[in-house]
């Protein structure tokens, strides 16, 4: 399963470096990719190489998208005809679809939350067009996954680890990353 991750200007950094980064250790294949050349700097400074730019990146390829929150980033994936072709595409043919903090917003931009629960960090819930939303870390409706914001970004990883990899890779990354709370 091919993963990609894209990295829009003002991205949360703690939250695309930890998804990243579980995939990763979980031995997916997960790509990072930029909306632009050239480095991708985040909300809180931090400069980010992506592997990849998103409009070299074919939708078909891919059976997972992945947002991380964060502002102006999400706003600026949302307004990202890239973006919302690559999210309309992965639903459509049954791929997961997963947003954290802010993120989820793009999916309402996409039209797919209709009938769905979701989360999304408080304040952009009017945003989710179509959804129910549920006051809830991380909430799975079908194969769209969405999380509140940076504080549940190990369980929104992990849950997509285990959505993907199974859950005894999910459980290993559990006991060798010392997360006991969940």
């Amino acid at each position: 399963m091919k993963i990609i991750v894209p990295l829009a200007p003002g991205f949360e950094e703690i939250e695309a470096i930890t998804i990243i980064d579980v995939l990763r250790r979980a031995n997916l294949d997960v790509h990072s990719a930029g909306l632009a050349d050239g480095l991708v700097t985040g909300s809180h400074g931090i400069p980010v190489k992506p592997d990849t730019l998103l409009h070299k990146c074919n939708p078909v390829d891919y059976n997972c998208i992945v947002l991380p929150g964060g502002m102006p980033g999400s706003e600026n994936l949302k307004h990202n005809d890239d973006v919302i072709k690559f999210i309309k595409h992965i639903f459509s043919k049954g791929g997961y679809v997963a947003a954290i903090c802010a993120a989820p917003i793009v999916l309402g931009t996409a039209e797919i939350l209709y009938g769905k629960k979701a989360t999304c960090f408080p304040g952009f819930e009017h945003e989710l067009t179509g959804a129910t939303i549920a006051n809830e870390p991380v909430v799975i409706d079908g194969t769209i996954i969405t999380a509140k914001g940076p504080g549940c970004v190990i369980p929104f990883a992990l849950t997509l680890v285990g959505l993907i990899a199974g859950k005894e890779v999910q459980n290993t990354l559990k006991n060798t990353m010392q997360v006991y709370w969940m």
